[in-house]
């Protein structure tokens, strides 16, 4: 085998990083995260479907504010995906699931639409993040508050779009 083939020849693979933490705690917050990685994919997905398909009065803001979401959502899923590797593991294939109606909504239906899956993505990190806190996994606890908090404050801006005066 010439020395390209052999460069080209790596795979990756588990690791046992000697951080502190056990191996099931690792593979406990890794399988977690897998959750989250396709939770967020499948968000991003929607934001990027939901941004091409909005039409209305409000088509440049919102087209413009789903175009930071989704930009914000692709750096999100890389963060993951590689806290996954740091904690020993190979990143999951995303399981991704998107309703097909997804682009054919109004513009009040996406910004529903979105609040929910938000909601939905907050709720699960807030799970695991306490679930990580617990077992001394500070790195993942951090990560994930620091995306709750970009998630909340996406809740309230589309939230501020569909109120009621």
């Amino acid at each position: 085998m010439n020395k390209t083939a052999t460069v080209l020849a790596s795979k990756p693979h588990a690791e046992t990083p000697k951080s502190g933490l056990e191996t099931s705690t690792r593979k406990e917050i890794s399988d977690a995260l897998g959750d989250i990685l396709s939770a967020a994919y499948s968000l991003l997905l929607k934001t990027h479907v939901h941004h091409w398909n909005v039409v209305g009065p409000l088509f440049h803001p919102l087209h413009i504010m789903l175009e930071d979401q989704y930009k914000a959502l692709f750096e999100a899923v890389d963060v993951y995906a590689e806290r996954i590797r740091a904690l020993g593991f190979l990143t999951p294939i995303p399981k991704v699931a998107i309703k097909p109606d997804a682009q054919a909504m109004s513009g009040e239906a996406i910004v529903f639409d979105l609040i929910a899956d938000h909601e939905a993505c907050v709720r699960d990190m807030r799970e695991i993040a306490i679930k990580a806190e617990d077992k001394k996994d500070i790195v993942t606890h951090d990560m994930l508050v620091a995306r709750m908090d970009w998630h909340e404050k996406t809740i309230w801006m589309l939230r501020a779009i569909v109120t009621k005066a």
